[in-house]
């Protein structure tokens, strides 16, 4: 009956479910420079309500032209060294011969400032209401290399085409709906017919989920005939070879090469139809026959978690893996192809969809499969809560990451302007699962219901979010616009808690409290024996919300038991009725998954190393889940087994984050540590600190803000072979900090005021990194410090070091921090003067200012230079200076300098050259992680 209505809807409407725009297009490949050469005629139809003096094309073929377009700046943004460093011949760009009309009249066009993939075309006469203008187009597409997006020419000289031909943007509500092409497959066409002769050499196949409507081959090439109606997306495969499976399901051809897991074809065939008939049966029908699914579809788009095992791995059902990647890339399809929303502003319907629809497949096709399959059931592993967790826990856990992080975004901001986490994870799992909290706050199916009906009356016609919203409001039956104003439209957090419980005999009277102050409803369930007595949903909780329910002999009262609801923190949600704790302490080997049934204390090995205590190793005591927690602690006492004694560290903080501000995070708390800094000589460090954070509303600019106030108290073991000017001390420091990371142009700075009992200094640092069009890298780096007083003191324990600091704070990870000699008095941290080669004077007590620069002469190998001026009291200013070169394997992590030539002379000729180098390693894991995952926040 839906397929009928579906039908009889569009025979009820003609014209309103297709296109009224079409393109007619010649294109003939020159293989050899990878070149499409192009005749179009494209007929454009306006059916606003305005009359247009212009119209706009979408041309996303020429974002690759330069490094300078929007796509290529967004690279650049996301850490993405390929596009920037890659050759011209490698990327590809439109070449415009001629733009005419019907008439053969030139007509202007011209490219808007910033946009280099959009046309805008002046029309000769205006373009009334309802009429339509044929425009022809002759040009040339140069098809970059795959290695960007994924799409293009790959290295068996397959071109995998996707937005390779110019066509009709959207005009609507009064204004040219065009966007660039930023890579998130989000462009947003008017709905058109069209027809391709497509001419190639002999040995290419095409592929396409176009109709074929004839093929004709000769000795130098063979021409293809492609046509298709409605189309949003069209994309197209040429191979040397036929690379794709048809498959066909009752009433649908799929062509796919999607990683099969060597599954026998019928039952491929048995998981294709069911999941098309899973479609059309929640939806309706899908109005085109052919279905393409590539692997770069899936790729783009997969199912995060599956992308990252090994192919040896497989701790699923047979065919599961299969039957998911599926379902996601051809329903992702199916929906782009059929709901013609804006992608770029209201992706948030699309995705919701997606996302609920994939959460039932998996519950009525895989009920009670596990996030780790069967590796939940392994000994070691099983212990984890991870290995509880259901596969469709998955959503609500990566959005909750984010959330954690006070990195969530609206769903409703345009796609651009998501960082990478949340444009491709967690704002898509987000939409998915406030949909699934949302069916169970209605508790029936009206949300299903309105999505059907959203599908068949809007398939293959344009629509927007709010029409999806009209529909969701009639079949609630309830107000349910909390959803729109406080779910989607914000950020704002859900969390709730029981405040208090007064227990009456056949009564317990309950007050919620809502910490955030929002509109969310919330279930609150009575427990006994952890089975669910009752469940109620509780609305208009604004502040604190008081109610009285039958004690029904319940040992638990518990909000969001079964975690429909995402809410921020779930472990204050239970409250005992029967018993003394409100949940159970739970003691957990390893960092695990968080449990808010229970309170978690987690301990697992700890290790860490240098000269003087050796590998340390001890357990480490903490609170801390995978994901983030504002209050958090850990104690890792150690037995260092050279020193053979005890050292470790321990800290307690706290953390306050704000949404939507500048000021994002405080936190506030101490921490301290025990360990050698000579042989049989110990330090102890211990430092109470308050830091505030900030960043720009717009989370996609990287610049940052920080400053750091705390009291670093040092007791150290007097030496008796080498007195100290001062064992122990106190240094009150104010540190803020800078920085605007970027892969072309890097930004740093810092200033920072130390006061203590015989000194008070000021120190600025300056840097900059810049990465030129031809991959040529410049760094420099400034450093200027002096002392606002200083006590006269015998050592230079407190000046500021030339090549190799002191660390007096203890702050750095020196291996060997006391040693004058040997490998570990070569490794050096880039810090005040920054100096490669050890000259004289190598501290000074009064000021000091240097610069250091460097540049790449290739791949890995730089040159470096420094100079600076170093002064000391009662001394003349000494002007100083180095160079060498300097491998880098990793920025700031691992690097070995050689230095050549400074004020000793030519080095590398003097005497005992190996113990000259200087190194850089970094073994802190957490640091090397920050770099590899910028690019995803």
């Amino acid at each position: 009956m839906r397929c009928f209505f579906f039908f009889l809807l569009l025979l009820a409407l003609p014209g309103s479910g297709f296109a009224q725009n079409s393109i007619r297009l010649d294109a003939s490949l020159n293989d050899s420079t990878r070149t499409f050469s192009i005749t179009q005629n494209l007929v454009y139809a306006n059916t606003s309500k305005d009359t247009l003096n212009h119209i706009y094309l979408n041309d996303w073929a020429n974002a690759f032209r330069s490094t300078s377009t929007p796509l290529a700046k967004r690279f650049a943004e996301e850490f993405s060294r390929r596009f920037q460093f890659s050759k011209e011949s490698d990327r590809g760009g439109t070449h415009i011969i001629n733009i005419a009309n019907n008439k053969k009249e030139n007509l202007q066009w011209r490219r808007p400032e910033n946009a280099q993939d959009l046309i805008k075309i002046q029309l000769v006469k205006p373009l009334l209401p309802g009429a339509k203008t044929s425009i022809d187009l002759q040009y040339k597409v140069r098809i970059p290399l795959d290695d960007f997006t994924r799409y293009g020419v790959d290295s068996e000289n397959n071109y995998k085409l996707r937005y390779w031909y110019i066509t009709p943007a959207v005009y609507d509500d009064g204004r040219w709906q065009v966007y660039s092409h930023k890579n998130l497959d989000d462009q947003y066409n008017a709905m058109y017919d069209i027809e391709i002769n497509l001419t190639t050499p002999p040995k290419y196949y095409a592929t396409s989920a176009l109709n074929f409507e004839g093929v004709s081959t000769s000795k130098d090439n063979k021409t293809v005939k492609l046509a298709g109606n409605n189309q949003l997306h069209s994309k197209l495969y040429l191979t040397s070879s036929f690379l794709f499976e048809s498959l066909r399901t009752a009433n649908h051809e799929v062509l796919t090469n999607v990683a099969d897991d060597e599954l026998q074809p019928e039952v491929k065939r048995l998981i294709l139809d069911r999941i098309v008939n899973f479609f059309q049966d929640r939806l309706g029908p899908f109005p085109q026959e052919s279905i393409f699914v590539t692997r770069d579809d899936y790729l783009n788009s997969p199912i995060y978690g599956l992308n990252q095992l090994p192919g040896f791995i497989r701790p699923f059902p047979d065919g599961f893996q299969y039957d998911i990647k599926q379902f996601k890339t051809i329903t992702n399809n199916l929906l782009k192809n059929s709901i013609h929303i804006n992608p770029r502003k209201e992706k948030w319907v699309h995705n919701a969809i997606l996302v609920s629809l994939m959460i039932d497949y998996v519950d009525e096709y895989y009920p009670k499969m596990k996030l780790l399959g069967s590796l939940s059931d392994i000994i070691g592993i099983r212990w984890f809560h991870a290995a509880d967790l259901e596969f469709n826990d998955q959503y609500q856990f990566l959005y909750m990451n984010m959330a954690r992080l006070n990195l969530d975004q609206p769903l409703t901001i345009p796609q651009d302007s998501l960082v990478k986490f949340n444009k491709n994870i967690a704002s898509s799992y987000k939409a998915g699962i406030g949909l699934k909290y949302l069916q169970d706050y209605l508790g029936n199916k009206s949300v299903d219901k309105s999505i059907s009906d959203f599908y068949l009356a809007n398939s293959l016609k344009p629509t927007s979010a709010e029409t999806f919203e009209k529909i969701l409001k009639q079949n609630a039956g309830k107000d349910i616009s909390w959803f729109f104003k406080d779910y989607l439209d914000t950020n704002q957090k859900i969390d709730f808690t029981i405040k208090r419980l007064e227990k009456r005999e056949k009564t317990l009277r309950v007050t919620i409290k809502n910490k955030r102050k929002n509109n969310f409803p919330v279930s609150l369930y009575g427990l006994k024996d952890g089975e669910v007595v009752f469940k109620q949903w509780i609305d208009n909780v604004h502040d604190t919300k008081t109610l009285t329910i039958p004690r029904q002999d319940v040992d638990r009262l518990a909000l969001n038991y079964e975690k429909k609801i995402p809410e921020f923190n779930q472990r204050d949600n239970y409250k005992a009725v029967t018993t003394l704790l409100n949940k159970p302490i739970q003691f957990r080997l390893l960092q695990d998954i968080e449990d808010p049934r229970y309170s978690q204390l987690f301990f697992m090995p700890e290790f860490s190393y240098n000269l003087y205590d050796g590998f340390s190793m001890g357990p480490k005591i903490y609170n801390k889940t995978v994901l983030s927690k504002t209050f958090n602690f850990n104690i890792a006492p150690k037995y260092g087994f050279t020193s053979k004694t005890l050292v470790g560290s321990a800290s307690v903080y706290n953390k306050h984050q704000f949404e939507n501000k500048e000021l994002y995070s405080i936190r506030y708390g101490i921490g301290g540590t025990r360990y050698s800094y000579g042989y049989d000589l110990f330090y102890t460090k211990y430092t109470p600190f308050l830091s505030f954070s900030f960043r720009d509303k717009n989370l996609r600019n990287n610049e940052r803000q920080s400053l750091l106030i705390r009291n670093v108290n040092v007791r150290r073991d007097k030496d008796p072979m080498k007195p100290l000017d001062q064992p122990n001390y106190n240094v009150f420091n104010i540190n803020y900090r800078y920085s605007k990371p970027h892969l072309v142009d890097y930004y740093a700075a810092s200033l920072d005021f130390q006061l203590a009992e015989k000194f008070s200094k000021l120190a600025v640092s300056l840097e900059y990194r810049k990465l030129f069009k031809n991959n040529r890298q410049l760094n420099l780096r400034l450093f200027a410090g002096t002392f606002l007083y200083s006590d006269k003191m015998d050592s230079n324990y407190f000046s500021f070091a030339l090549d190799r600091p002191t660390d007096y704070l203890f702050d750095y990870n020196y291996y060997g921090r006391s040693q004058g000699s040997g490998l570990f008095s070569q490794q050096i941290i880039v810090a005040e003067g920054g100096f490669k080669s050890q000259l004289e004077p190598e501290y000074a007590n009064q000021w000091l200012t240097t610069i250091n620069a460097s540049t790449n002469i290739w791949k890995l190998f730089f040159v470096y230079g420094d100079a600076g001026l170093v002064k000391n009291e009662h001394r003349e200013a000494k002007f100083l200076y180095d160079a060498g070169l300097r491998v880098s394997l990793v920025d700031d992590y691992f690097e070995v300098f050689f230095p050549v030539y400074s004020n000793l002379g030519w080095e590398v000729a003097q005497d005992n050259y190996d113990q000259k180098i200087r190194f850089i390693v970094s073994l802190d894991l957490n640091t090397l992680i920050r770099l590899f995952t910028r690019r995803w926040y």
